[in-house]
């Protein structure tokens, strides 16, 4: 099994940062009284002391959530289909036959382009992947069952023609 390209890290971190501090929010939002009542009481020092705890514990959490994520999402092309396992804690296996692809597709955003990387889509008939919703709950990106957050673009080109030209060898032309 092959690792991703090590630039995932900072796709992991990333999302662990935008998780970590929605999360602190909240947090800060439900004890907001109590926040203004030390605050006021002791001229803010235990409140810049937290927010300092707070940022502190964000970088390192997210640093360790990236480094876990990163080494336990592996991916093997075989000649029979395309096996993904990840997870930290719920780990997913994912068995993707040739049969089944229907396309294969290749997107590079900012993130992905800053650090020489591309995330391969494997689409496939009767998908089971799920639409990530926004604040508004519009239908933002679409994760395919065959997800490889961070390819080398090399790579990923690589793969691409080898699950198309597997594609046209099992007869299914993606219709």
């Amino acid at each position: 099994m092959e690792k991703l390209h090590p630039g995932a890290k900072w796709l992991f971190r990333l999302r662990a940062y935008y998780f970590l501090i929605i999360f602190g929010i909240f947090v800060v939002l439900g004890l907001f009284p109590l926040l203004g009542i030390i605050a006021y009481s002791s001229t803010g020092t235990y409140f810049i002391l937290g927010i300092t705890l707070y940022v502190f514990f964000v970088v390192i959490g997210a640093e360790i959530y990236a480094h876990m994520y990163y080494n336990r999402y592996l991916y093997e092309i075989t000649d029979n289909g395309v096996k993904i396992e990840k997870g930290i804690i719920w780990k997913k296996y994912t068995s993707i036959p040739y049969e089944r692809v229907q396309n294969v597709e290749i997107k590079r955003g900012i993130i992905a382009r800053m650090f020489g990387f591309s995330t391969v889509e494997i689409e496939t008939a009767g998908q089971s992947g799920r639409g990530i919703s926004d604040w508004f709950g519009r239908n933002r990106e679409y994760q395919s069952e065959g997800h490889l957050a961070a390819i080398g673009v090399n790579d990923a080109e690589k793969i691409r023609e080898f699950i198309m030209e597997k594609i046209k060898q099992t007869g299914n032309s993606g219709m």
